[in-house]
């Protein structure tokens, strides 16, 4: 009842805004996460290994800091609403252009273009969101903004697990295209934010983005490592996942998003209920305590033999993996400076997942190379390694929980 409570204090521009962020970053995972259910299918198509296809996720990851900081300036220079617009237009139509492309190259090249239009949409959402809804319920907020990225995985492995035995891995990037139509919606339905207009006076963004960004240099390196950790943690557990089930068990599509389904739905009640303990306890100790709680699922998580056991373990490790996640939105905002925080906690995080970009490809290598294809083994090590630096970094940082974000002088 307290979840409802949250959004019954929220104005109709509140409440509007909120879903248009939410939706804007469930899309954008979504299209991401089409890429992880298909890598088998399009390594078949090209005739090719699974580490050279999971190149695309590589290309994808790396290329989001450059979409952070262009998308990020047009947001402090010209408002995150109409930025917001052309960001979901831009992945939208790299999505589409996904299906089509006729060889591994192209298909590469398209991945990197939608990896810049991906690495927009995080900041420009986030500061959109959290400058328009109140400061009362910020953790909630925080923890249900992020798991759009749960939710965008949820409906990717529904499309996989009903449509992909009958479209194929290019008829789910067609889906992958619909998302362009929620620019109607936020065209229609979502202000500015009021602390964009009310900085935008006095706003001198060519000038003030390297000098707030120098003057925060300690911040911007520490939110950088702490991005790192994060990325590493989540593309860690989730990327090459679906292949884990398919190549070290062999099941099939509708088996594999079965299991994704449950798994996502375990990251989408972690990322609310952490993020709404992070009211109580603090930012810091609800991400340790969530990321250090998934080492003891390993077994489970990698290890188990059954559908249901590895649904289970799923549902847990993503519990804990998006419940520290759920912190994130809050917390990267609130440690940001004010003046240019469309493009600060975005590159932080963009920066931070193109340090962890190759996470995919070298757990693939390490799986073909030292394993014989066997996935659980490189699965099980990253869980110990990334939660463990997820809870140290953390730590070693502060946090400025419930921070005034009405303005953006």
């Amino acid at each position: 009842m307290e979840f409802l409570g949250h959004f019954r204090r929220l104005t109709p521009v509140q409440r509007n805004t909120f879903t248009a962020c939410f939706l804007g970053w469930s899309l954008d995972a979504f299209d991401f996460f089409i890429l992880t259910f298909c890598v088998s299918a399009i390594a078949t198509q090209f005739q090719t290994k699974v580490s050279v296809v999971a190149e695309a996720i590589f290309w994808t990851l790396a290329m989001r800091p450059v979409g952070a900081f262009l998308f990020g300036m047009m947001a402090d220079r010209f408002g995150r609403r109409p930025t917001l617009m052309v960001d979901i237009i831009a992945y939208s139509v790299f999505e589409l252009s996904s299906a089509f492309a006729p060889s591994l190259k192209l298909f590469l090249i398209s991945r990197a273009l939608f990896g810049i239009a991906m690495g927009g949409e995080w900041g420009v959402g986030a500061a959109l969101a959290f400058e328009t809804l109140p400061a009362e319920g910020r953790g909630f907020f925080s923890g249900l903004l992020q798991e759009g990225y749960a939710v965008g995985y949820l409906m990717a492995a529904l499309v996989y697990g009903t449509v992909f035995h009958y479209v194929g891995w290019r008829g789910m990037f067609v889906i992958g295209a619909l998302p362009a139509f929620l620019v109607i919606y936020i065209r229609t339905k979502v202000d500015e934010s009021p602390a964009w207009l009310q900085g935008r006076v006095a706003r001198k963004t060519e000038s003030r983005l390297g000098k707030d960004i120098l003057t925060y240099v300690g911040t911007f390196i520490f939110l950088i490592v702490l991005m790192f950790s994060f990325n590493s943690f989540s593309h860690g557990t989730q990327d090459l996942y679906p292949t884990f089930l398919q190549k070290d068990h062999h099941f099939t599509p509708q088996m594999v998003g079965l299991i994704a389904v449950v798994a996502n739905l375990g990251a989408l009640l972690g990322g609310i209920c952490f993020g709404t303990w992070s009211e109580k306890i603090g930012r810091r100790r609800a991400i340790v305590i969530a990321a250090l709680l998934g080492i003891p699922v390993i077994p489970l998580w990698a290890y188990s033999h059954t559908v249901p056991l590895l649904a289970l373990g799923g549902f847990l490790m993503q519990f804990m993996v998006q419940g520290a996640w759920g912190v994130i939105p809050a917390h990267l905002n609130e440690l940001s400076p004010s003046a240019v925080r469309g493009t600060f906690p975005g590159l932080a995080y963009q920066l931070g997942n193109f340090f962890s970009s190759r996470n995919g490809v070298l757990q693939a290598k390490l799986a073909e190379q030292r394993f014989g294809g066997v996935f659980a083994p490189v699965l099980a090590w990253t869980v110990v390694v990334v939660a463990t630096l997820v809870a140290v970094v953390t730590w070693s940082g502060r946090e400025r929980k419930g921070t005034d974000m009405s303005n953006t002088n």
